[in-house]
């Protein structure tokens, strides 16, 4: 595939799903790519489309500034690069870490003569390179290089820079998924309690993806009132009310013989917010309940 000499060339390190994924996008977009992966044999389909397959980790480095690392976790990260040379480097690490793992790296990587930033990928590799699908990635660290390759680091996902602090795109990207496996245990609760019955899944689907569209602007709620500490103004169903409630969740758990492992925690926490006096709250107090 021919490449665009007007585009910025880079090196990308893992070519895992996702890494592949980016390849793709990359060559695509036309930029010149030089790859490598420990195992070989994953380069031969990216070398077909263009790229250019370095023998090493240290080779596929030094062919271009820009350096994207899709790897596996944060010690195949300090395994690959640990005898490569960074100087004068632009390092933008897509490995999904937690925030002190990213500033840790980040602090690696500066010391090694790096400029660095940190990615959180908001897509699977299906969605990457289709902009349609609404991939994006969280960015932070260093604002100048995000600055200078914003186009490039754009053209497989869009890119959202979220602060110069290195661990803010790993804290961005672990909300975001804590926020969807929640989602995901209500769901599994969910279809649980109708398993055997004579209710389709396939029924239940559209009531849920409603229901669960009306209860979404709690997103909104729960951050105004998070930053006005007003917990009580214009509450609909309060702690009081939802905690006296919980019975008969519970209760239809235990009938249907349903485990209530998933919302057991969630309740017990509501009942703690209620002893401290806070019946008139909705489930915003929760959130302080947490960080104690």
């Amino acid at each position: 595939m021919p490449t665009n000499t007007s585009k910025t060339p880079l090196t990308l390190l893992g070519l895992g799903a996702m890494g592949a994924a980016l390849g793709r996008a990359w060559l695509a977009a036309g930029h010149p790519l030089t790859v490598w992966n420990r195992t070989a044999s994953r380069a031969e389909s990216l070398a077909s489309e263009g790229a250019v397959v370095a023998v090493s980790a240290a080779e596929a480095v030094a062919a271009n500034r820009l350096v994207v690392v899709c790897l596996l976790d944060d010690t195949s990260v300090e395994k690959t690069l640990a005898e490569v040379d960074l100087r004068g480097k632009d390092v933008v690490n897509l490995v999904t870490s937690t925030p002190a793992q990213a500033r840790a790296r980040a602090a690696w990587a500066e010391q090694r003569g790096a400029r660095y930033l940190d990615g959180g990928i908001m897509a699977v590799p299906p969605m990457i390179g289709v902009p349609a699908a609404g991939p994006y990635v969280f960015y932070s660290g260093s604002q100048p290089l995000f600055d200078e390759h914003r186009t490039t680091l754009a053209a497989p996902a869009d890119a959202r820079y979220v602060g110069a602090d290195a661990g803010h795109a790993a804290l961005h990207d672990v909300a975001l998924l804590s926020a969807m496996y929640g989602m995901f245990a209500g769901l599994t609760h969910a279809y649980a309690l109708v398993r055997g019955e004579s209710v389709a899944p396939t029924d239940l689907a559209p009531l849920l993806t409603a229901w669960l569209g009306a209860m979404a602007g709690a997103v909104t709620t729960t951050a105004q009132r998070l930053e006005s500490g007003d917990y009580t103004t214009d509450v609909v169903s309060n702690l009081g009310m939802q905690v006296a409630g919980r019975a008969t969740l519970l209760g239809t758990a235990e009938e249907q013989g349903v485990s209530a492992e998933l919302l057991a925690p969630f309740f017990r926490l509501m009942e703690q917010r209620l002893q401290q006096g806070s019946a008139e709250e909705d489930l915003t107090g929760l959130v302080d309940l947490l960080r104690r």
